[in-house]
């Protein structure tokens, strides 16, 4: 039964507005281990405008729980994490 209330989750369980963000840039870490992924996700982040949307593609399994904590201790906002066979994609929102 639809009731009419939107669905907050998009299709992977990601926050609706993390699959309507539009990706700014891209940076891709696929094959680097910690603590290159944040670091080069804190230069880009550096470089764009507030609110504007970062997606990081990485091959390190620790950078999940890696990108929570800096984003929880940044003030940045992290749209979605998912996993697929062995890459992640990170998608952040830059702090205002």
């Amino acid at each position: 039964m639809n009731d009419g209330a939107a669905n907050p989750l998009g299709p992977q369980g990601e926050p609706s507005d993390a699959r309507d963000s539009t990706v700014n840039r891209t940076v891709d870490t696929r094959g680097l281990n910690c603590p290159m992924p944040i670091l080069k996700a804190k230069k880009a982040l550096n470089d764009m405008q507030a609110a504007e949307v970062l997606e990081v593609l990485a091959t390190d399994p620790g950078a999940v729980r890696d990108f929570e904590y800096f984003c929880k201790h940044t003030g940045h906002r992290l749209l979605a994490s998912t996993a697929c066979e062995g890459e992640f994609i990170f998608r952040i929102r830059r702090k205002d």
